[in-house]
């Protein structure tokens, strides 16, 4: 019954760091490298549209951030065109449409904090000329943008050109992302927003109490601009005790906050950076933890996507509908693309 009910909904992952595994690849393995080691496990776990995010790691910011951006939007255009036969580039919410009526798996491009833009806000229509379709701009630190939710303390908004990259992303129709934003920077979004927003990778305050988690004003709020929450998976950010770090817990935390968004808010983005990191990082000498969090912990039994089935099971133990499971595993964040994505003003 859970794998019928599972392959039957149009799943969504909203953040998936894969891109940034393949682009470590000669050009010349691009897309061989994708169909080898990504696209079986994205088919395993039934999933349909896959969001993609461009993240630039420490090293190449800030010199290097706008050419290792470059190089990963050429390796998503390289991969999709080498796997035409099962995946699409999806830049509006016809595309994705037609994607998933040829039974192929639709990507979506986005900005992970946007650290080749700095404040040279007219890069966003560059960047969306190159079919990035959704953005966040700061990450755990401090931008020219906005500051992360790691500089909650300093109570800073967004600056001012963190205001007219928000207007211009709304008049591309690039779908603004919240997630690792700090509080002063959603509050400032949520006054400024006139189109829905998505929070791609953020779980619940109130469960735990993390300055990465949204609050319930917060939610709420995504929810009123007629945006998707869509929960993270990372252990760490679902409970401090890691015997409570459980796909049961991830659960509690769709449960939440379907709870204060409403059921018509609230999807999933794994953040799946287990394998990304494994394979990208020589294990003599990196230190990727940040703080107390470790993104080399998973969820028992999904490290990654062909794990999805599991979540669709803890809701059909939960009581859930099939229709509100479709829902949540991907048919609000399937809505919102179909109506927002590419859609210029």
């Amino acid at each position: 019954m859970t794998a019928e009910l599972h392959h039957r909904a149009v799943v969504a992952d909203t953040h998936n760091d894969l891109l940034e595994a393949v682009a470590a690849r000669r050009p010349a393995r691009w897309a061989d490298f994708f169909r080898e080691r990504w696209l079986p496990q994205l088919k395993a776990g039934g999933v349909d549209i896959q969001v993609l995010p461009v993240f630039i790691d420490d090293p190449y910011r800030p010199e290097g951030a706008l050419r290792r951006t470059l190089r990963m939007i050429e390796a998503a255009h390289v991969l999709a065109e080498g796997n035409a036969d099962t995946v699409a580039l999806c830049r509006d919410g016809d595309e994705i449409d037609a994607a998933l009526a040829e039974s192929k798996i639709a990507l979506v491009l986005a900005l992970e904090s946007a650290p080749g833009i700095d404040a040279d806000i007219e890069l966003f229509h560059t960047l969306h000329r190159l079919d990035v379709r959704m953005a966040s701009i700061a990450h755990w630190g401090r931008t020219p943008l906005a500051d992360g939710s790691g500089e909650d303390a300093t109570g800073s908004g967004l600056t001012e050109a963190g205001v007219r990259a928000l207007a211009e992303m709304e008049r591309l129709g690039m779908i603004f992302d919240v997630s690792h934003l700090g509080a002063a920077g959603v509050a400032h979004v949520l006054d400024l927003a006139t189109r829905p927003l998505i929070a791609t990778h953020s779980c619940a305050r109130a469960l735990r109490d993390h300055h990465r988690n949204l609050t319930d004003d917060q939610i709420r709020g995504i929810a009123a601009t007629g945006g998707i929450i869509c929960v993270n998976f990372l252990p760490a950010f679902l409970d401090a005790d890691p015997k409570a770090q459980t796909v049961e817990r991830l659960g509690d935390h769709i449960e939440h906050v379907a709870s204060v968004a409403g059921i018509d808010h609230v999807g999933i983005g794994p953040d799946f950076v287990y394998e990304v990191i494994t394979d990208v990082t020589p294990p003599c000498c990196e230190d990727f933890a940040y703080g107390e969090i470790d993104p080399l912990a998973v969820l028992p039994g999904i490290e990654g996507p062909s794990g999805l089935p599991l979540v669709t099971a803890e809701l059909i133990r939960r009581g859930r509908s099939e229709t509100d499971i479709g829902k949540i595993m991907g048919g609000n964040v399937h809505r919102l693309l179909r109506a927002e994505l590419g859609r210029t003003r």
